[in-house]
């Protein structure tokens, strides 16, 4: 059994399309999985979360979201504004747990950056996976902006005693323009390994049959893919 903290640099950076892509890859090698919401916010009840993508595009269907807000604000802003009670992390921690002694895997994806705070408190998704002693897959941009929000997500990571699982680009442009092709080196100098993966923009609108291939094209072998960095490199050098 194992849990996997899916948190990102920043919103809108790709967070639900990767977590998709690690449940698809892990589904197809038999592998049971359960992916965790601990907290949805921006959707009311009745739509569709960031839970019914990674179902339609993974076709894993074991999913948990343990509290929804119906305000775009951070988890615990959103509970204040709604009148809500703020999601527990404990409970959350306790509930992944379970979880995790039935399951293969476990995917637990985040809300916002590591550091989103989902109660009065203070708590926030590094916390929960400190709690769980869960590493995390962090989820950058490719464009201008990336690395420090890297930089400072992998330094607030490093300072609670947070392994890194690696760091997936998770939207890379069809037709990358100079920065982005120069973050790739400086993002691996960061996290200090090669890129765990980079996930082409678009891809959370492909069918399922589509979305496995990319998948198991843009995310590295420790994720379940045949994503190569050295190879990614090289057709960047060559572009240059």
């Amino acid at each position: 059994m194992s849990i996997l903290v899916i948190s990102g640099t920043d919103t809108g950076v790709g967070k639900t399309v990767v977590t998709a892509a690690v449940a698809a890859l892990a589904r197809e090698r038999g592998a049971s999985v359960a992916v965790v919401k601990p907290a949805q916010t921006g959707v009311r009840e009745g739509e569709p979360g960031d839970l019914d993508e990674v179902i339609r595009l993974s076709g894993v269907s074991t999913t948990f979201e343990l509290a929804r807000f119906p305000d775009p604000l951070s988890p615990a802003a959103a509970a204040r504004v709604s009148g809500l009670p703020p999601l527990s992390l404990d409970a959350a921690a306790g509930r992944i747990a379970e979880l995790a002694e039935s399951h293969r895997l476990v995917l637990v994806e985040g809300a916002g950056g590591l550091l989103v705070r989902f109660d009065e408190e203070g708590a926030t998704i590094a916390d929960l996976a400190r709690t769980l002693r869960a590493p995390v897959l962090v989820v950058a941009r490719a464009a201008l902006g990336t690395l420090n929000h890297t930089a400072l997500t992998l330094e607030a990571m490093a300072g609670r005693g947070i392994d890194l699982a690696g760091v997936v680009i998770g939207s890379w442009p069809a037709e990358p323009g100079l920065a982005e092709r120069c973050n790739v080196a400086d993002l691996e100098m960061l996290a200090a390994r090669p890129l765990a993966g980079a996930l082409p923009e678009g891809a959370g609108g492909l069918d399922r049959a589509a979305f496995a291939r990319v998948s198991r094209a843009g995310l590295g072998p420790a994720l379940g893919g045949g994503f190569d960095p050295a190879a990614f490199r090289t057709s960047l050098r060559l572009t240059l």
